[in-house]
């Protein structure tokens, strides 16, 4: 497969799963500004902008009817949704003759159906169509694509955005210090409540819920999933598994994995932001290395005059 069509397929995914995450994490924080009134708004709004990793300046109050239009519509600002899914449907345009017909055009209504405008009263309602939309995306991609080289790609793609927007997520439990992070919240917030409730089978405590998010291996949000899921991916791409020593990609997955597999959960709850910033860097890493071995930039042709 050409390089630069393995590269749009891979940010397709990472795109797609970027606007999910990030309605996700939209969503949680607005929930937990709710039950705690007496937070500071400007100050919570800021820490999520550093959260999301926005390079953004504010000049001003930040509340959340400003934040929520520059991280929802704005495709101005290279963090929001808006300009996510746009990202995602101009990768699709780059490789129009391998991605199926139906996902060029989920890609494109969605970017069709995206509103100039969202009041906050409905803010639930447009998260809530964010996720369907990527949600049918990824769908349509399981369904109908066979598990070659562009599947693998995509997955990665999705597998390692997944990773570092759970722990963008778990990070914005320390966001709401006057009242204490909302677990229940945070599960809701990435489709785990129900499946928590049944494993654990109890009110969620800071230690199960962490646990469950990070390290549960058959969960399909999860840390651990979706690093390992990474891993399968990264072992499908290399050609000859014979010779001696590990792909560097495939090494620096297996240490993100052991570094929080072989760790209980109060260990990594002790400082939870800080070992989330920490995952969050590994992945950038993990991206970094895979841009170098499978999207190498093409070095710009060196004419020699005659006479040199």
């Amino acid at each position: 497969m050409l390089s630069r069509i393995a590269e749009s397929l891979f940010w397709i995914g990472r795109y797609v799963e970027r606007a999910d995450g990030t309605a996700r994490l939209l969503d949680v924080h607005l929930q937990l500004l709710l039950e705690d009134p007496w937070v500071d708004e400007d100050t919570a709004c800021r820490s999520l902008l550093k959260v999301i990793g926005s390079s953004t300046e504010f000049t001003g109050t930040l509340d959340r009817q400003r934040l929520m239009a520059a991280l929802t519509v704005d495709r101005s600002e290279p963090s929001s949704i808006a300009s996510s899914l746009d990202n995602a449907r101009e990768n699709a345009r780059r490789v129009r003759e391998i991605v199926s017909t139906e996902l060029w055009e989920c890609l494109n209504t969605t970017r069709s159906r995206m509103p100039r405008k969202v009041a906050l009263d409905r803010a639930h309602d447009y998260f809530g169509w964010v996720r369907e939309r990527t949600a049918l995306s990824v769908g349509i991609v399981d369904s109908s694509t066979s598990r070659d080289e562009a599947w693998t790609f995509f997955t990665l793609g999705r597998s390692l955005e997944r990773v570092d927007m759970t722990a963008r997520l778990l990070a914005t439990s320390e966001l709401t210090a006057a009242s204490g992070p909302s677990w229940t919240t945070i599960l809701r917030s990435c489709g785990a409540y129900e499946a928590y409730l049944r494993t654990y089978r109890g009110v969620p405590s800071a230690t199960n819920a962490a646990e469950f998010l990070l390290l549960d291996r058959i969960f399909p949000r999860s840390v651990i999933f979706s690093i390992s899921r990474a891993e399968s991916c990264i072992e499908d791409l290399i050609s000859d598994k014979s010779r001696v020593g590990i792909d560097d990609t495939l090494r620096q997955l297996r240490q993100l994995r052991s570094n929080l597999e072989f760790r209980s959960a109060p260990a990594i709850l002790a400082n939870l932001t800080a070992e989330m910033l920490s995952l969050q860097d590994g992945i950038n890493q993990v991206s970094e290395s895979i841009s170098a071995r499978y999207f190498p930039a093409n070095a710009l042709p060196s004419w020699v005059g005659e006479n040199s």
